[in-house]
């Protein structure tokens, strides 16, 4: 496999200098609100004013996450969505068996996420747009009416916390309603704008919504209908949600063992210019180096997938099972540390416990079985020639 030339997004640059900015007028603001206060203050009072202001900060950013995915769950419902799971950092509150259970969830560039259970579709077509830009619409209206308070309440630390909140609140309605690719993920805009465009990609988005739902309720990917599952023509994979199918296509394949299929297939998509996101391309990776170890077990063809973005995208997702399994299957066939492996199996069950998705940790329990075996057999082989 060629290496691919490693792309700088431009939009990803754009965000960074866009937060930039928006950091440096919360801190201009800030100072705003505090100097007047600080007049004949001692140095304590003053530490105490800043370390107030650096506290609202961080309050208003984790409000506006948790109100950006109380936009998706409001227009969500008024979309005839049904609940399924909110989650704000690595905290999930999921619907199972008609109770919502806490779990933990994390991904990596995402600082929480609301997913919905859709309604059927209609000629080909389901509601999409205000639940997708709902999140925007949320954020842009409580900060909105944050803003004239602040106007109201005077020059005061809850002034100083509104007006915080109304600028952090309008950067993530920009930020996730102008359509772009963020980096490991696409924002709320693109996911809109890539469902606008084709009818294959709402069909795409219908499955990965009425398969997570299937997922809650422990149903794995090769036990779900499979007339869900295709991998799409070369010329469809220009559009981000029909993307996604190539993706479940491979994790379908690999839910039924069928290894040599899937890295057949996941090898040619790593290599081909599509829109997969990037937190799906590296999950690919990761299989590809499992199915590497437990089959022909080339050095140089497993390290390829373990590139320098690669290893830094695992470590942001060290508690996601599939990037366990491949850090158990390494240390086990690549590098022979039974001890190490052990190790990573210990943070496996740990993660296990919490983890959302029990269908996921079966399949995974699974892989980590196969290796094993492989293992055996390997150590077994070696020791026949020895004798």
């Amino acid at each position: 496999m060629k290496e691919k030339k490693k792309k700088i997004i431009w939009q990803q640059w754009v965000s960074m200098v866009f937060f930039l900015l928006v950091g440096g007028l919360c801190g201009i603001l800030m100072i705003r609100y505090i100097e007047p206060m600080m007049e004949g203050k001692s140095s304590n009072a003053v530490f105490l004013f800043f370390a107030v202001a650096i506290i609202e900060l961080y309050a208003a950013i984790f409000l506006q996450i948790i109100i950006h995915e109380a936009g998706h769950l409001v227009f969500g419902l008024l979309s005839g969505y049904q609940y399924s799971s909110f989650r704000v950092g690595s905290l999930m509150w999921m619907k199972v068996d008609g109770k919502i259970k806490l779990k933990k969830f994390s991904m990596a560039g995402t600082g929480g996420q609301c997913l919905m259970v859709p309604p059927e579709m209609v000629e080909g077509k389901v509601p999409f747009v205000l639940y997708n830009l709902g999140g925007s619409i949320m954020n842009m209206a409580v900060s909105t009416l944050f803003m004239v308070l602040s106007f109201v309440c005077g020059e005061n630390f809850f002034s100083m916390f509104c007006i915080i909140f109304a600028v952090i609140g309008y950067a993530f309605a920009l930020m996730n309603g102008i359509p772009m690719r963020m980096g490991t993920v696409d924002n709320d805009g693109y996911n809109a704008l890539s469902l606008g465009k084709k009818e294959s990609a709402l069909r795409s988005f219908w499955v990965q919504m009425k398969a997570n739902d299937l997922m809650t309720r422990g149903v794995s990917l090769k036990n779900m209908p499979e007339e869900w599952f295709y991998l799409p023509a070369d010329d469809e994979l220009n559009n981000s949600m029909t993307a996604v199918m190539a993706v479940f296509y491979c994790n379908r394949l690999m839910d039924e063992h069928r290894f040599e299929e899937a890295y057949a297939t996941m090898e040619r998509l790593l290599n081909m210019e599509t829109a997969i996101v990037g937190i799906h391309s590296g999950l690919l990776r990761c299989d590809c180096v499992y199915c590497e170890l437990i089959g022909e077990n080339r050095p140089e063809q497993r390290e390829k997938f373990l590139d320098k973005q690669q290893k830094k995208l695992m470590k942001a997702m060290k508690t996601y099972p599939s990037v366990i399994r491949t850090e158990y299957a390494y240390a086990l066939l690549g590098e022979k540390d039974k001890e190490k492996a052990e190790k990573i199996l210990e943070n496996f069950e740990k993660c296990a416990k919490t983890y959302p998705y029990a269908s996921d940790i079966a399949s995974e329990r699974s892989f980590i079985e196969k290796a094993g075996k492989v293992a055996a057999e390997k150590e077994e082989e070696v020791n026949e020639k020895t004798l």
